[in-house]
Order: structure tokens, then sequence, then C-alpha cells
């Protein structure tokens, strides 16, 4: 009798579930639909602060296509002489949160890990700020600050904390440097191997139609791509040409976009801070 009683009760709750899920999907627009239906894979966009100069172009894109994407954010030097984490981008910050993407720590002076130390120390080497160009050597605590420094300002800037995670300028990362990310509760993004944009390099050996391609033709489900916000060496900005072909050309292999937030490797922390 008890068991006839329990498997009533759980058929009831599996109906209950899925006329939930039904109405939700009724309830979801025609547009968002669609693309739920035909959605074969998620791309995640990822986006590094630098020389700005392709802030504006970046945030509009996206709005047009109606896709999240996750910044990774540092105070770094601008096209328009400020910084990117001055109170003057407030506005821009504060806009793109409101529109829902992500944001992560890219350490506040764009510090680049040198090497780890016998001692359990980090060598450590920022670009910006009052100690650029130096070489510095840090405890775990000391890189957690700097970390936690970003989330600080974005707060001011936003009212918004940062997502748990972060990515460590040009990617490079060691033991130590993973464990004091760790230890203060951020946990490092890289990106795929096909998921390099290239906008660093030499625009005269890397062009964008050629770098276009490629990330067209490599890309897959699941994969984290990266670019910058502006860069100052390359002649020929990546974003311009390629951002727009790069979107357009993934919807139309029907892939998806969504933010780390919704990535495997991440939700569960998103969860846990919320």
């Amino acid at each position: 009798m008890v068991s006839t009683l329990l498997t009533v009760l759980a058929i009831c709750k599996l109906r209950r579930s899925l006329y939930l899920a039904l109405l939700a999907v009724l309830a979801m627009p025609a547009s968002n639909m669609a693309v739920a239906a035909s959605c074969k894979g998620t791309i995640y966009l990822t986006f590094d602060t630098g020389s700005q100069s392709q802030a504006e172009l970046i945030a509009t894109t996206l709005r047009r296509h109606q896709i999240k994407a996750t910044f990774f954010l540092a105070n770094e030097k601008t096209v328009q002489t400020d910084y990117s984490l001055d109170m003057s981008w407030a506005p821009y910050w504060k806009k793109l949160a409101e529109d829902g993407h992500a944001f992560g720590s890219h350490t506040f002076d764009h510090v680049y890990v040198v090497g780890d130390l016998p001692d359990g120390r980090i060598a450590v080497k920022p670009q910006f700020g009052a100690q650029a160009g130096q070489t510095l050597q840090w405890t775990a605590q000391e890189y957690c600050q700097e970390l936690r420094r970003v989330d600080q300002r974005f707060f001011a800037m936003t009212g918004k904390k940062l997502d748990p995670f972060w990515r460590a300028p040009g990617g490079k990362t060691t033991h130590n440097l993973l464990k004091a990310g760790q230890a203060c509760a951020y946990q490092h993004v890289g990106w795929a191997p096909a998921g390099f944009s290239g906008d660093e390099l030499s625009s005269e050996k890397f062009s964008n139609p050629m770098l276009l391609k490629r990330a067209l033709n490599t890309l897959k489900d699941g994969d984290i791509f990266m670019a910058h916000m502006g860069i100052w060496s390359r002649k020929q900005a990546w974003a311009p040409e390629n951002l727009e072909p790069l979107i357009s050309g993934l919807e139309q292999k029907s892939f998806c976009f969504a933010t780390l937030r919704e990535h495997p490797a991440y939700q569960n922390l998103h969860q846990q801070k919320k």
C-alpha cells in the first residue's frame, strides 16, 4: 500500500514538473523559442579590457544580436587618455551590467606573472599603476587583494559584484598563482585553442580574413572565445572587420551564445555566490 502511494506521488510530481516546463516554454517569446529549438551548440564569447578603442562597437554589436558575453576587467590605459576602470567609464560598465553580461577580474593593474618563488610567493610585474614595470614578490594574499580591487571598483561603478572567476593577463598562470586565486574563491578562465581571436598578432602576418576563417572553421560546442576591447599594437584592428561576421557566421551554423555563468565548469560557482 505504501509503495503504491509513493508511486502515485512520484507520477504526480513528474507530471507537475512537465506541466511547469511546458508553461515556461509557452511563456517564452516566439523568437527565443526559435533560437532554443535551432541551437546546436554554445559558444562563450569573452572580452578582456585593452585600449578600449572597440568598446562601443562590441557593446552595440552584442545588443543588436541580443547575445550575452563575459568581460574580464583591468584598469588599462585607453585611447581616451584615461583608464578603463576610472569612474568616467562607470556609465559604460553599468549599462553592460544591466544588459545581463557577466564580469570577472583581470587583475587591477594588469599584473603579469613572472614565476613561482621557492618560498611560495609569486614574482609578478604590473603593467600599470604606481609600480608599473617593476618585478614584485607577492604572497597569495597580496595577489588575492589585487583580484578583489577590481571587484571593489566594479561595485562602486555599477552597484554589482563581479562573478567568481578571473583571467590572468596573457593567460599565463603558475601553480602558486592558481592556488592564490582559488584561496580567495576565484576560478581561473582560459580559452579554447580555437577561441584565440589572434587580435594581438601582427596584422601583416595574420590578416583579419585569415583569423575569421580559422575561427569559423574550428570553433565547436562549448568553446570559450577570447578577444580584447582594443589592442594598441595591431595596425589592422580585429573587431571592426571581424566581430559582426564572426557572430553572424556562428549563428548561421546554429550556434547560440551564453555567459560563463552558464558554462558547465563555472555555473556552480555562480550559483554558490548568489
